[in-house]
């Protein structure tokens, strides 16, 4: 098993941060979500990876500081949780699991919350694995969300989404609105510059609404703050390749039935 590695404000400048190293047209989109990460370390925010040019890795941090519109005192909210190619079925991912709980029973927390798709959601963590290992669903949305929560303290509160998300739609009802932040370096390239042609050669009205703050993120609505597109106000999909032409048409047409 490769050794896991700890990014710090130290070292992130020489390490990778797994997910569009080396993809040229994200560049400034990758560097965004390592300034992203500097930010957020020093609010207690953890990165973990393995020691290797792979996606393997985890994030989390406490879920008050957590850019997600979610409510959940005193846990640690898990983000983006990846084990890919080769290294599936080798450990990892109960490795790096179990580290965040280990964090999060150190902390006196009560244990990990973390949003995924009731069925599999792009960019978003694997929910059939994540139940297996000892998840719990505590709220589903009916436009395809659900809060899992693996316990330290078997009474504690369950976690809840905020209001704002509960309904999958937002206040502007004409045309494409893309929310995103700078939590992952393919969103930013993908939505001003793939999203935007795509919209422009359509004629499609686009509203693009950045998350630059936690608190514009845990007042969004949706919980993929990462990227979520709406369609004429409701929520369509998580998949940032709706972004490109080739991709576009046959996303919105499945989504919209």
């Amino acid at each position: 098993m490769e050794k896991i590695i700890q990014l710090t404000t130290e070292n992130i400048a020489e390490e990778h941060i797994c997910c569009a190293f080396s993809d040229k047209k994200c560049s400034e989109s990758y560097h965004a979500k390592k300034e992203w990460l500097k930010k957020e370390f020093a609010n207690a925010y953890v990165f973990r990876r393995i020691d290797a040019r792979a996606k393997v890795f985890i994030e989390y941090g406490p879920a008050e500081n957590g850019w997600a519109p979610v409510y959940a005192p005193n846990y640690l909210l898990v983000n983006c949780f990846w084990v890919s190619g080769k290294y599936k079925g080798n450990g990892y991912g109960k490795e790096l699991l179990r580290l965040a709980m280990e964090d999060a029973s150190s902390q006196n927390k009560e244990g990990l919350v973390t949003i995924v798709g009731t069925k599999k959601f792009h960019f978003m963590s694997d929910t059939k694995w994540l139940l297996k290992q000892g998840f719990e669903t505590v709220e589903k949305l009916p436009y395809g969300f659900s809060l899992l929560v693996k316990k330290l303290n078997t009474k504690a509160q369950n976690p809840k989404f905020s209001d704002t998300a509960v309904k999958g739609e937002t206040k502007h009802k004409q045309g494409l609105v893309a929310y995103y932040s700078n939590r992952c370096p393919f969103s930013e390239y993908h939505v001003k510059t793939s999203l935007t042609e795509t919209a422009e050669k359509r004629n499609i009205p686009l509203k693009i609404i950045k998350l630059e703050t936690m608190e514009q993120a845990q007042n969004a609505p949706t919980p993929a703050t990462i990227f979520s597109l709406f369609f004429d106000g409701k929520f369509i999909t998580t998949d940032i390749s709706v972004c490109m032409d080739s991709r576009f048409d046959k996303i919105i047409q499945k989504a919209v039935g």
